[in-house]
């Protein structure tokens, strides 16, 4: 069997799992919309916490040391959220690729101007 797109297969799976925790994403109205995105960007708020609580943030504690597979984990939740964020706004895999291309361009752009100025007028495009 030929390996499958990962980050559709990702995306695949994430909708998957939220349809078998309940959770259908398609169709939204705004105000539906609007409670998903603050579910999921609040869920991604503390799963930050918890990758910061993996790694010796606490410069003033000895005892703490670099909890690198917990660390991981963080990050593959992260992905869930973020996944489903994505797909609560419509997105499918083709369209964050797409996406990511273009901010990565935009964000090349800026380190070789300097940055100095913020303008958002940059990103529209996107």
């Amino acid at each position: 069997m030929e390996n499958p797109d990962q980050l559709r297969e990702l995306f695949r799976m994430q909708r998957a799992l939220n349809e078998r925790i309940g959770v259908k994403l398609d169709n939204l109205s705004d105000e539906e919309k609007t409670k998903w995105v603050l579910n999921y960007t609040r869920a991604m708020t503390q799963e930050m916490a918890e990758l910061t609580d993996s790694v010796p943030w606490k410069w003033w504690a000895k005892y703490q040391k670099l909890d690198e597979q917990n660390a991981r984990v963080e990050v593959v939740d992260l992905f869930h959220f973020l996944i489903s964020l994505a797909q609560v706004l419509g997105m499918s895999a083709d369209d964050v690729f797409a996406a990511y291309v273009k901010k990565n361009e935009v964000n090349f752009k800026r380190q070789e101007s300097g940055y100095t100025v913020k303008d958002e007028d940059d990103s529209r495009h996107i």
